[in-house]
């Protein structure tokens, strides 16, 4: 039986200004800083036991460094490793001590992409709360989204080495995969291989759009939304870093029940990316922007 990761851990992004970066997720965004160890910055989320979320780094140039997902134990930590050398990927560590600031165990390995990833079990959760109502800050990381020439192939990785499951897919160009109960916790488009956005869950419809009127006052510019997805059902609105990362409010994420659940084909179009339609009439909305290939691929991560 094919074993699976259980739940997005964190994501590690390299940026030419950290500074800014830092005062960003930690001072508008809403994210908790929690370490500093070797030139990293490590933020969690009020509400997730996860240690880290959000890993950031200086260097001259923006790349994503490593995407990391939990497993439940040592013993699916041996099995995915064996799944995930059975399913071709490159190895770049194998089973270990992890080397962060919360411990754990740990291999990491390319995607065919050419994207570092890490699987990871035993690190030290954080104490975490429920949110108060009208706390529009991230409970958690929900989900990223990469883009890939062969995004069909792709998807059939992470089936393969990781234990994803298919939820849904508009037309043939946009996958959605779950590797617990929250619909996606990865999507997947053509194009060259590149992070298109991490998305971070929020409480309700209503703490997004607080959170959204908080990015307004600090002066971050809406880039798409709000608006409600179809695949997920989750709303969204997308903002831009100061370095130019990609980062998503989204909630209502739908919950599926693994014995009960159809993958559909949505139709593509409009309202499918945007069922209320408001994205598409709010001035200078950009849904998605044109990619290039990220610039950390095939480099492996500190």
């Amino acid at each position: 039986m094919t074993v699976s990761v259980t739940d997005l851990q964190y994501v590690a992004l390299a940026v030419p200004d950290l500074a800014a970066e830092r005062a960003f997720f930690g001072e508008k965004w809403g994210l908790v800083e929690v370490a500093e160890q070797d030139g990293s910055v490590y933020f969690a989320a009020e509400g997730m036991p996860h240690p880290y979320v959000l890993v950031l780094r200086e260097d001259a140039e923006r790349k994503t460094d490593l995407v990391g997902f939990s497993a439940a134990s040592r013993e699916d930590v041996l099995a995915l490793f064996e799944q995930v050398k059975a399913a071709g990927a490159k190895i770049i560590s194998e089973p270990a001590p992890a080397t962060g600031p919360a411990g754990g165990f740990a291999f990491r390995f390319f995607d065919p992409d050419g994207r570092a990833m890490e699987v990871i079990c035993d690190s030290t959760p954080r104490a975490f709360r429920k949110l108060d109502k009208g706390e529009a800050i991230p409970i958690g990381i929900s989900h990223v989204v990469f883009h890939s020439p062969n995004h069909k192939g792709l998807a059939e990785f992470y089936e393969k080495a990781l234990g994803f499951r298919l939820s849904d897919w508009i037309g043939d160009f946009m996958v959605f995969l779950r590797c617990n109960s929250a619909h996606h916790r990865l999507a997947i488009l053509p194009g060259p291989p590149a992070l298109n956005h991490i998305a971070f869950d929020v409480s309700s419809v209503d703490e997004m759009m607080r959170g959204l009127a908080r990015m307004h006052e600090n002066g971050i510019t809406l880039s798409w939304g709000p608006g409600r997805h179809t695949a997920g059902n989750n709303t969204f609105s997308y903002f831009i870093t100061p370095n130019g990362n990609a980062v998503e409010y989204t909630s209502d994420l739908d919950e599926v029940d693994e014995d009960t659940w159809q993958p559909q084909t949505y139709q593509p179009g409009p309202n499918t990316i945007d069922q209320w339609g408001t994205g598409r009439i709010i001035t200078g909305n950009v849904p998605h922007a044109e990619m290039t290939p990220d610039k950390g691929l095939w480099q492996v991560p500190a």
